[in-house]
């Protein structure tokens, strides 16, 4: 089937659906995938600023595979036409091939060689962190029971990884000469940074947490501004940071702290712009729970069982909405979003071949 595959990596990846800036319609990428959906009901949703999905439905199936189209942004630093797949004799270039297009195409040429039951939801707002396409088609009455999420895990079936959180925090200050006795408590920059070393410490405090092979709370401050200049006390700064807990640690617990790490009064906004639930998502005792029914899953369909994760993913949309879920695909993750983003044909053929065996098999 690797021929086929690359013939529809080609076309998908030849298609620009960068996000940002998402500006994508229901026309493109989706004509091409309708062409390819022979024998499959075929309903495209457009919900809005760029999210579109595509849900194709052949039979009767209770097992759900989900791919997003969307990608980053190339950049500079491509060595050619981003949207122009190349081919070597190890691996297939393109933007988007690794993350996750490689998937799609190999579903296409799953499909076009089987007859079995099967169900697609192609995706284009992951990049975004703007599970529009998701949401809508978890508030429907779909009926299913599993959910396949494609991303690059080396095609292995990865149970669990954490979840995400992503906050902007404003401190407030007292604007004044940098003089005065009380800059060092009047500057809002001085309490960002005073915020920012005690949640650096709460967060090596938790490096003893574990969760199915994964370890300790990830943190991260990604942006710090305020002030004007040198001899000026800040009034006002801006933080934005994020964490990435253990599917065993509460994402509302961990906001309890963060919110409280300084003096009542010094933080003047603390809003949370995105969350993702881990996988599996619910609470301690929940989570053990549905990453066993994971298992027995990815055992029932003959599918290796990979360690755990660092990044997030959609998979865990599902696995909140009640599916039991897991994660499997093509790539190596370590190719995602860099220049010259490659899979290697290797990892393509073994995907394809074994959605081919699920759809065919009925599993």
């Amino acid at each position: 089937m690797l021929p086929d595959v690359l013939k529809h990596l080609q076309a998908l990846v030849s298609y620009d659906t960068r996000n940002p800036p998402r500006d994508i319609g229901t026309d493109g990428i989706f004509d091409y995938l309708r062409s390819q959906l022979s024998g499959f009901n075929v309903d495209v949703i457009d919900h809005g600023a760029g999210a579109v999905s595509l849900f194709a439905v052949r039979g009767t199936p209770r097992r759900l595979f989900n791919v997003h189209l969307d990608t980053v942004p190339s950049s500079e630093a491509w060595s050619a036409d981003p949207h122009a797949l190349r081919v070597t004799d190890d691996r297939a270039i393109g933007l988007g091939a690794c993350d996750i297009k490689g998937a799609a195409a190999g579903l296409l040429a799953a499909a076009a060689v089987t007859t079995g039951d099967a169900a697609f939801l192609f995706s284009t707002d992951e990049e975004a962190n703007d599970a529009r396409c998701i949401a809508g088609f978890l508030g429907t009455d779909h009926g299913f029971a599993e959910a396949i999420v494609a991303e690059p895990t080396m095609c292995e079936a990865v149970l669990a990884h954490r979840g995400i959180s992503s906050v902007q925090l404003r401190f407030r200050g007292v604007a004044g000469h940098a003089s005065g006795a009380n800059a060092m408590q009047a500057s809002a920059l001085h309490q960002a940074i005073r915020w920012g070393g005690k949640a650096l410490d709460h967060v090596e405090a938790q490096s003893h947490q574990r969760f199915g092979g994964l370890t300790g709370l990830r943190f991260n401050i990604g942006r710090v501004e305020g002030g004007i200049k040198a001899n000026m006390i800040a009034s006002s700064a801006d933080l934005r940071f994020g964490f990435r807990p253990l599917p065993s640690q509460s994402i509302d617990s961990l906001h309890e702290v963060f919110g409280t790490l300084i003096e009542a009064g010094a933080i003047e906004r603390y809003e949370e712009t995105f969350r993702g639930p881990p996988l599996p998502a619910g609470d301690v005792a929940a989570a053990e729970d549905r990453r066993l029914e994971a298992r027995d899953l990815a055992d029932a369909l003959n599918l290796p069982i990979g360690n755990a994760v660092d990044f997030w993913t959609e998979a865990s949309l599902f696995s909140a909405g009640g599916l039991t879920s897991i994660v499997y695909g093509p790539g190596d993750i370590a190719q995602a979003h860099t220049a010259d983003e490659w899979v290697a044909l290797e990892q393509l053929q073994r995907y394809a071949d074994s959605v081919a065996r699920i759809m065919g098999s009925n599993a």
